[in-house]
């Protein structure tokens, strides 16, 4: 049940490029917001398991396309004086959606009923569905369909302290640059290890576990002997705003620092916070122990993983590569994503959280 919304983002993400090049992001993005609240609705209206597994992938697919959507259509609507900081500002919204989640579900962790729990996410759904109405699309869109007059008129409303005929004309060459790149050019030549690179780092990002914390922390919390389920998702809801927290601080040093150190701080707090872990699980087990392991982790992972992913797929190929080299670091992303879903509950109960973590 868990796992199956990342195998419907596995394919969203995969035919997320093809829909927003075809009919738009805004229309896309308006698309995933109706369908999100559909298919959240249809979580809480199912009437066996296979339905709500059946809702739950394609809710999944539609959260994959948005990942691709939504940074897309930020990057590209934005002016580029605040287009960097505009993309960590998704990642930040992102982390504080997951703590208001966690709250939410503790809120109503006494009802005990989880079909009310996930079909609530229908409401910002409709919020969002509100708001893409009334925005335009982006200027690269009209200018891949031919539309240069609409592009100018947007590149005029989105920054007027531009000359609005320079920057379309800068799109215009990015976009035929851009086509000349394909796929299977990231195999080739002198762009083989940066491909490797990003495939693999996508791969790790999610196979160390990061996931298995948000999807199951409160679990994991139960397990170390936090008995009251309110106390166990609240808690997560706390180390999720720390979690947002650090993507700001990253946010502030990766220029200062570089990129190699701010990678390297977050990692190695990742794995001390395993440490913790398995000490918390071995030693009693032990909720405090737990409670610090699991922070430092989501602390650990924002500020390096978490903040550097885009930067590191967008900086490692030129440009005419930077689509499929992200295309191809989110592909390996989300293929470990489901491996973890699959597998780390399951570990948790057969090995014990020692050797999980371990």
């Amino acid at each position: 049940v868990t796992a199956t919304v990342v195998l419907g983002q596995l394919f969203g993400a995969l035919f997320a490029g093809r829909i927003t090049n075809t009919i738009g992001r805004k229309r896309a993005m308006v698309l995933v917001a109706l369908g999100y609240a559909v298919f959240a609705a249809f979580q809480g209206l199912s009437p066996n398991e296979w339905f709500l597994i059946v809702a739950r992938f394609l809710l999944g697919f539609t959260i994959g396309v948005s990942i691709v959507t939504a940074p897309a259509y930020i990057a590209e609507s934005s002016p580029r004086s605040v287009r960097g900081s505009m993309i960590v500002t998704f990642q930040i919204a992102t982390v504080l959606g997951i703590a208001v989640a966690y709250f939410v579900g503790a809120a109503l962790s006494a009802t005990e009923s989880w079909r009310l729990i996930l079909s609530l996410s229908a409401i910002p759904a409709l919020i969002v569905l509100f708001l893409v109405l009334r925005l335009p699309d982006t200027p690269r869109w009209s200018l891949m369909n031919g539309r240069r007059e609409e592009a100018l008129d947007l590149v005029r409303v989105v920054q007027p302290d531009v000359d609005p005929e320079e920057e379309v004309r800068m799109i215009e060459e990015d976009l035929a640059y851009e086509e000349k790149g394909s796929f299977f050019e990231l195999f080739q030549g002198r762009f083989r290890l940066a491909a490797t690179f990003v495939i693999g780092l996508g791969f790790l990002i999610q196979i160390t576990g990061i996931n298995a914390i948000v999807y199951y922390s409160p679990t994991i919390i139960q397990q170390a002997g936090v008995t009251d389920p309110f106390t166990a998702i609240a808690i997560n809801g706390l180390i999720q705003l720390a979690g947002a927290a650090a993507v700001g601080v990253a946010f502030l040093v990766v220029d200062r620092w570089g990129r190699r150190p701010t990678l390297l701080t977050g990692v190695g707090t990742m794995a001390v916070a395993n440490g913790i872990l398995i000490l918390a699980f071995a030693l009693g087990p032990s909720p405090v122990l737990a409670f610090i392991g699991i922070l430092l982790f989501i602390v650990g992972f924002n500020f390096g993983y978490g903040s550097l992913v885009w930067i590191y797929a967008s900086e490692s190929f030129p440009a005419r590569l930077r689509t499929q080299g992200g295309s191809a670091m989110l592909t390996s992303d989300l293929f470990a994503n489901f491996i973890v879903g699959v597998v780390f509950l399951n570990a948790l109960g057969a090995l014990g959280g020692s050797l999980t973590f371990g």
